[in-house]
Order: structure tokens, then C-alpha cells, then sequence
């Protein structure tokens, strides 16, 4: 599923059209609240477009943790044809089980993340409790037709048997978890397939 391949074939995507509209939308609402000399913790940022696009309006550095090494040399590509490449530490790591080994960030991003791991309270309180100031979230829209989209796909995995599986998991419960480790809701906006959620670290 994220292999060397498709991960070459994201980033010519973003050479030529930029970022996809998701994460174009998590990129324009965290430049509003703010980014310049701020620091960026992405879990799963794949190829790095939102941590690039980040560092370019005034982000100071970034860490992208990945749980497979497939996206690092073309991440590493982009990173350089930028020029940015001092400013990115990518780590291959599980960040729900090793969270403590990441030092936390002012902004945290986890852009479809959350449908691709199984323990989701697991994952989403490391993420909450990295975020000094902002947690941005995007994961898939819960109503009958990704429900049963998804769940094909998740059969048509299992018939070419491959490991991966796609998790849909409630909304409220992804919100709630991340309120109870101190942020407070500020945006939740709902697109056709995705959310895109974000919460701010409360005083």
C-alpha cells in the first residue's frame, strides 16, 4: 500500500499540482493561526508537502515520524530540492509506542493517520499530549457510504492479502480523546470524505 513506488508517484503529484485539498485545507488554517517560528511535529507525513509547505511560511523546523522507512529517500528528494533539508529530522518509529522518545511541538499534525492505525485512543492522546498549542487532525467522515466504500476496500485487501487495513472510528470518540488530554475543540469541519478537526491547548 506505501511503497517506494507510490510514494515516487505522490511526489510528482505535488511537483506538479501542489498539495491535494485536504491538506491544502490543514495548511491555510494553521498559517492563520500562525507559523511563523513555530515547530512541527507530523506523525505519518508521508512524502513531507505539509511539513514543506509549513517551513516555507516562516515554520522554524519540523520532525516527521513515519512507520515505514518506503517515503524517506523521496522525502529526503523533496527536502533538498527546497533547500530545507536542515531544518526536517524524519524518524521511522511506531509514534503511539514510542511517543516519549519525540520531543513535543507547538503544531501537531496527523493528516489521514488515524484510519490507518488499529488503537486509536492510543494514538491520539500521544499526538494531544505533543501539542503545546494546536493539534490538526483529518480522518474519514463517518456516514453510510465511507462506511461501506471502506469496507469493500478493506475486503478487496484482505482477498490480494495484504495486511493493511482501513479504520473508520467515531468522530466524538477521536474528539474526546484528544479533549481529555487538555485541548479544546476549534474547528471540525466535515468534506464529502474527510474531516479535518483541529484543537487548541487550553490555559
Amino acid at each position: 500500500m506505501f511503497s517506494e513506488r507510490s510514494a515516487q508517484a505522490e511526489a510528482r503529484r505535488y511537483r506538479r499540482k501542489g498539495l491535494d485539498p485536504t491538506s491544502r485545507r490543514i495548511v491555510e488554517f494553521v498559517i492563520a493561526q500562525g507559523v511563523e517560528g513555530r515547530t512541527v511535529l507530523e506523525v505519518g507525513g508521508g512524502i513531507g508537502a505539509i511539513q514543506l509547505e509549513l517551513l516555507k511560511a516562516g515554520a522554524a523546523r519540523a520532525v516527521n515520524v513515519e512507520l515505514i522507512p518506503t517515503y524517506e529517500d523521496v522525502a529526503r528528494r523533496l527536502l533538498k530540492e527546497a533547500g530545507l533539508s536542515d531544518r526536517v529530522e524524519r524518524r521511522v518509529m511506531d509514534f503511539a509506542q514510542a511517543a516519549a522518545a519525540v520531543e513535543a511541538a507547538d503544531l501537531v499534525i496527523m493528516n489521514r493517520v488515524i484510519c490507518c492505525y488499529p488503537e486509536m485512543p492510543r494514538l491520539t492522546a500521544a499526538a494531544s499530549d505533543h501539542a503545546r498549542r494546536l493539534l490538526v487532525l483529518s480522518y474519514p467522515r463517518r456516514s453510510w457510504w465511507t462506511v461501506a466504500g471502506l469496507a469493500i476496500a478493506n475486503w478487496m485487501l484482505w482477498l490480494t492479502r495484504r495486511e493493511f487495513h482501513i479504520f473508520v472510528h467515531p468522530p466524538a470518540q477521536i474528539l474526546a480523546t484528544a479533549e481529555g488530554r487538555g485541548l479544546s475543540t476549534e474547528l471540525n469541519v466535515r468534506g464529502w470524505l474527510w474531516t479535518v478537526a483541529a484543537l487548541r491547548r487550553t490555559a
